[in-house]
């Protein structure tokens, strides 16, 4: 299954973390947000949220 970034949402209840990422990640990260015309942390979140929703329980 093809990962592809949500689309923005309407605002919901989030709270702000730190995270220290590898400059090579980083920077296909940026790519898929660019590719996708969308932010950086929606590409972070979505695929955080793709992983849990593929993930064997």
């Amino acid at each position: 299954m093809k990962f592809v970034p949500k689309k923005t949402k309407e605002k919901i209840l989030s709270v702000y973390k730190t995270l220290y990422i590898k400059k090579d990640l980083l920077n296909q990260i940026e790519q898929i947000a660019k590719e996708n015309n969308t932010s950086l942390n929606n590409v972070i979140i979505s695929m955080i949220e793709f992983c849990l929703e593929n993930s064997e329980k």
